[in-house]
């Protein structure tokens, strides 16, 4: 539990710092999806990216913390992948949009598969 907690920290923090300090080069190499970039909106979703790596982080010490934060983290990606799922066609190059949304679906469901087992290590 502990590892793939400090492993989806490190994701959701490597995708915050990625938004916070170059949201350009994020738009450009991940998600091209046309509409031009607005770096302070990009910032924005970066530091709701580095709260759930906080979070995470923090839930290795604290087992109260891990159903509810992995919930969050989860639901966050769920619906993440749904908006993927609408926007699949419209990257440049268009193998990307399909990458993105199959990305996400495995984190949602591996994030999942967390929760799954931290709400029976709960039970016990």
């Amino acid at each position: 539990m502990r590892q793939a907690l400090y492993l989806l920290a490190a994701v959701q923090l490597f995708l915050g710092a990625f938004l916070v300090i170059a949201p350009g080069t994020f738009v450009d190499k991940l998600a091209p999806y046309g509409s031009g970039a607005d770096d302070h909106f990009l910032r924005d979703v970066g530091t709701f990216y580095l709260a759930m790596g906080t979070a995470l982080l923090l839930a290795v010490q604290r087992p109260s913390w891990r159903r509810p934060v992995l919930f969050l983290v989860t639901l966050q990606y769920a619906l993440h992948t749904i908006n993927h799922l609408i926007d699949i066609g419209d990257t440049d190059p268009g193998w990307l949009g399909p990458f993105n949304f199959l990305s996400l679906l495995l984190l949602t469901l591996v994030t999942g598969w967390v929760l799954a087992g931290a709400a029976r290590l709960a039970q016990r």
